[in-house]
C-alpha cells in the first residue's frame, strides 16, 4: 500500500529541512564557494584547476598518443587511464606519498565517470592519460578530481559527447545535504553520516554514483535530484573556465 503525507506532513519536513544547523552555516543545498580555471600546466596537452571550499584538484591530460606496450593496443578505439593522486602535504597529517588502494580505486572511478562521454572510436590503437592531484584535501577530492579531468580533456581538445559534473550529496542522520566537508563526513550523532558521490552529464544521465552508509529508496532519489541540480551549477562555472581560456587566446 502506498502511504501518502499530509500537506501537515510536508510542511514539517520542510521546517525540519530548513531549521537543519550545517557546522559552516550554509544551507542544506548550498555548495562551497566553487573556483574553476583551465590552462595552470603549459606543458601539458589540456589542464584544469577545480577547487570547492577548501579541496583543490589539478588535472592534466597528454594524449592522445600511441598506446605503449603495443599488446595492450586496441584497433576499434582508444583507451582512457586516469590517475589519481593526494599529495602528501594535501591534509594536516603528512599522509605517506605514492600510490595505494585507495588511489587506485579512485583513478578507476574517475575513468568509469568520463569513459561514457569521451569519444575514444576516434583514437584506435591509442590512449589519453588523465592525471589528477589533490593539492588541498577537504572531502570531496574525488568529484573535484572528476570536475578537473572532465575540463582538462575539453581543454586538449578531446571529442568529448557531453561534459560531466561531480558532487558529493551526504545525509547527516536524517537530513541530506549537498557538498560535504571532512567536519560533515565525521558526523556522529544520529545515524551518522551517509556519503554518495555522484557525476552527471547536463542531460542529467548518471555516469557514477557510489554509496557509503545507510539511505532508504526515497531518500536515494531525492540525493540524485539534489545532485542534477548542483550539477548544473557546476557545469556553468565549468563552461564559464573554458569559454574564457578561449578568449584569452583571441
Amino acid at each position: 500500500m502506498t502511504e501518502f503525507k499530509s500537506s501537515s506532513d510536508n510542511v514539517k519536513e520542510t521546517s525540519s529541512k530548513n531549521s537543519f544547523q550545517r557546522p559552516d552555516g550554509r544551507s542544506v543545498t548550498e555548495m562551497r564557494p566553487v573556483k574553476a580555471k583551465v590552462g595552470v600546466i603549459p606543458c601539458a596537452d589540456g589542464s584544469a584547476m577545480f577547487q570547492s571550499g577548501k579541496t583543490i584538484a589539478i588535472a592534466a591530460v597528454y594524449g592522445p598518443k600511441k598506446m605503449h606496450p603495443q599488446h595492450q593496443q586496441n584497433p576499434r578505439k582508444g583507451q582512457l587511464r586516469c590517475e589519481y593522486n593526494m599529495i602528501s602535504f594535501s591534509v594536516d597529517d603528512r599522509i605517506r606519498p605514492g600510490r595505494n588502494r585507495r588511489a587506485m580505486e579512485i583513478s578507476e572511478i574517475t575513468k568509469w565517470a568520463l569513459e561514457p562521454v569521451v569519444m575514444l572510436e576516434d583514437y584506435p590503437n591509442q590512449v589519453v592519460d588523465v592525471h589528477v592531484n589533490i593539492i588541498q584535501a577537504d572531502a570531496g577530492t574525488r568529484c573535484a578530481g572528476i570536475n578537473a579531468a572532465a575540463m582538462a580533456l575539453a581543454h586538449a581538445g578531446i571529442p568529448m559527447k557531453d561534459m560531466v559534473s561531480s558532487v558529493s550529496i551526504g545525509k547527516l542522520d536524517k537530513t541530506l545535504v549537498v557538498d560535504l566537508t571532512k567536519e560533515e563526513e565525521d558526523f556522529e550523532e544520529g545515524e551518522g553520516p551517509t556519503d554518495i558521490p555522484i557525476s552527471m552529464t547536463t542531460s542529467g544521465k548518471v555516469t557514477h554514483m557510489q554509496l557509503d552508509g545507510k539511505i532508504g529508496v526515497k531518500q536515494l532519489q531525492e540525493s540524485v535530484d539534489m545532485a542534477n541540480v548542483a550539477c548544473k551549477e557546476i557545469y556553468e562555472i565549468q563552461k564559464e573556465a573554458l569559454k574564457k581560456a578561449v578568449e584569452d587566446i583571441k
